[in-house]
């Protein structure tokens, strides 16, 4: 009967944790009691692989992946059935539902979270965090911060004109306006580059829930793996008693195939995601959940040591891969990153959360996807022809999670050098035109203007006339690389002024 109770809790639960992801998702940034980071906290998978890139303890990230740890030992997977965001999504999205007496066709596929898991973990070990974007958390916040929430606010935009054309809506348009404005919704239009990939992802792996029910979480989830291998000793565990009939009907209310019935319809806890489906189908009240201290078996699907050594084989190759590509002899010139994070060791910091792309009000930060290389995938870039780096924003640093980028202060922010402007003379309208232009003098921040116009008696090109022009010189000195001058350039196409990374890294602040 407790079952019965707490299984109509769950949806309760799971909604309310899905509607505080978005919650703390929409308002990044902004002081709250808890912060946008407070998933990846409880995320064992994310505050372990990135201690372990990063050669370092991160006490919010320890803690939490402590209590994550504890609570699976208590009560396996309950995270996965009850708090994780994708799989309370997966549990919406429409699945196909297990005939009867219908077994796992492929249960060797399980054995791919594992393989993705200690993948994780052996490239972390190098330092490397690439496979990360696989985990669950960040898949979801990259999907709904690049994605779908600048779709909303795009459409938002769009029909608010038109629905304000109907007087008595103009009163809740203008109260909503008020208050979702700035805070839920951006103030500005967002923009990021492969929105629809990933939109696109995340549709497939909702997608997947055609073929079997929780499919991601049955056979990819990497997280689901690390957590499955803790429930092999939790404590609270599904029996079976000695009245089953063999009836079928809690293995087909599975959805995750976690009861086996080679084994009298026991389940694998290291499987279940305690969700209780099972408790209202057993009409002899057979099935219950009670304390264990001994571990569960080992399946034919659970970890083996030559599994290991091909996740750890793999991971060589791969570290190797990422060590041989360009970007490991020669950063990218356009490589730009946030204020402070120019530093060797950002790729074992970076977690490719996302948190950094949403909270810069500009959407300057971009997902890197090629100035990086593969090692680099999906960490933040600075493209000034987007978005600039705000001269008096440091939101970046205050909410990186991981300390990947430094929380600086605004003052020392507004001195750290992330790149150099050089005036390109032959698409500058002064230089190549003889037209006056001052655009990026007028743009640039820093109390001492980087970019001067010097005076300049020159020949028209076209009548031949001569013309006084003043034309932008940059003070390297001064520059900060905040790309301002580059994103108000009026030059269509490419930038007659463009920021660099600057060849001379000890002059980073």
């Amino acid at each position: 009967m407790r079952a019965l109770r707490l299984r109509k809790l769950r949806p309760w639960v799971q909604a309310a944790a899905f509607a505080l992801f978005v919650v703390l998702l929409l308002r990044a940034g902004q002081t709250a009691f808890l912060t946008a980071d407070s998933f990846f906290r409880l995320d064992p998978l994310v505050g372990l692989a990135n201690m372990i890139a990063a050669r370092q303890i991160i006490p919010a990230m320890l803690i939490g992946a402590l209590v994550a740890l504890a609570a699976a030992v208590v009560a396996g997977r309950a995270w996965c059935g009850w708090i994780c965001p994708l799989g309370t999504l997966l549990d919406w999205a429409p699945a196909r539902e297990a005939k009867l007496h219908e077994a796992d066709p492929r249960p060797w596929l399980r054995q791919v979270k594992y393989f993705l898991l200690l993948l994780i973990a052996v490239l972390a070990l190098f330092g490397n965090l690439t496979f990360l974007i696989l985990d669950p958390i960040t898949l979801l916040y990259r999907a709904v911060t690049t994605a779908f929430w600048p779709a909303l606010a795009a459409l938002i935009t769009a029909i608010e004109p038109v629905l304000y054309k109907i007087p008595p809506l103009r009163g809740p348009i203008d109260a909503f306006e008020g208050a979702a404005r700035g805070t839920l919704l951006p103030v500005a239009q967002p923009v990021y580059g492969l929105g629809i990939l990933l939109a696109l992802l995340l549709a497939g792996i909702a997608g997947l829930n055609l073929a079997r029910d929780r499919f991601w979480c049955r056979y990819l989830c990497p997280l689901g793996g690390l957590l499955g291998l803790v429930s092999k000793v939790a404590l609270l565990r599904r029996t079976v008693g000695d009245v089953c009939i063999e009836c079928h009907r809690c293995a087909r209310a599975c959805p995750t195939g976690a009861i086996d019935e080679a084994r009298r319809f026991e389940s694998d806890p290291s499987e279940c995601t305690m969700c209780l489906e099972c408790a209202p189908t057993c009409s002899r009240s057979s099935q219950h959940f009670t304390w264990h201290t001994r571990p569960a078996v080992w399946r034919a699907y659970d970890p083996t040591r030559r599994q290991f050594f091909a996740a750890a084989g793999t991971a060589v190759v791969a570290a190797g891969l990422f060590g041989a590509e360009p970007t490991s002899r020669q950063d990218h010139p356009l490589l730009i990153r946030p204020p402070g994070s120019q530093k060797p060791e950002f790729l074992s910091q970076c977690i490719r959360c996302g948190i950094c792309l949403k909270v810069c009000p500009t959407s300057g930060l971009q997902p890197s996807i090629e100035q990086a290389g593969w090692r680099g995938l999906w960490t933040p870039v600075l493209t000034p022809r987007l978005g600039y780096c705000d001269y008096g924003c440091n939101a970046c640093g205050q909410a990186c999670p991981t300390g990947a980028i430094p929380p600086l202060s605004l003052a020392d922010k507004r001195t750290a050098v992330i790149g150099y402007a050089y005036v390109d003379r032959n698409r500058c309208i002064p230089w190549v035109d003889s037209r006056n232009c001052i655009v990026c003098e007028e743009m640039c921040p820093t109390p001492e203007k980087a970019i001067v116009l010097e005076d300049a008696d020159v020949r028209h090109p076209d009548t031949g006339e001569l013309v006084a022009v003043r034309r932008p010189v940059v003070i390297h000195e001064r520059c900060i690389g905040c790309g301002i001058c580059e994103n108000r350039c009026p030059v269509n196409g490419e930038a007659a002024i463009r920021v660099y990374v600057p060849t001379d890294l000890s002059a980073i602040g």
